[in-house]
């Protein structure tokens, strides 16, 4: 079975090497880092991968172009905020699922399974 790929937008560096650590003993491939928006909207304009995980607020500012991009190319968003969530997505993503950190294994995995889920229906 080839592995899965995943787009990560994340700027805490310890966070990302636990997500690549957890990734790789679930069979997912990050494809594509971004520190950045910009780096998330390059990422995201180059494409290559299943699902998007983004941090929501990436180095002051958020990251919500680069998951209107993801969204308009039925890429799966599964968003990670440090923030109290409900008061920082906006309504056109509402329903897309949300993890607060800092957060469980299995239950971050769960979401990514399902983004999965969504991404091969797709």
């Amino acid at each position: 079975m080839s592995k899965r790929r995943a787009l990560v937008a994340e700027d805490s560096l310890l966070i990302l090497v636990a997500l690549e650590m957890l990734f790789e003993q679930h069979g997912v491939n990050i494809v594509g880092q971004a520190s950045t928006v910009a780096d998330a909207l390059a990422l995201a304009e180059k494409g290559g991968f299943d699902i998007a995980i983004l941090d929501i607020n990436l180095h002051d500012e958020m990251v919500f172009p680069a998951a209107d991009l993801l969204h308009q190319r039925g890429v799966p968003i599964v968003f990670t905020t440090g923030y109290a969530p409900n008061e920082m997505v906006p309504p056109r993503f509402a329903g897309t699922p949300i993890i607060q950190k800092p957060y469980d294994a299995d239950a971050l995995m769960d979401l990514v399974e399902q983004a999965f889920a969504q991404a091969e229906l797709q």
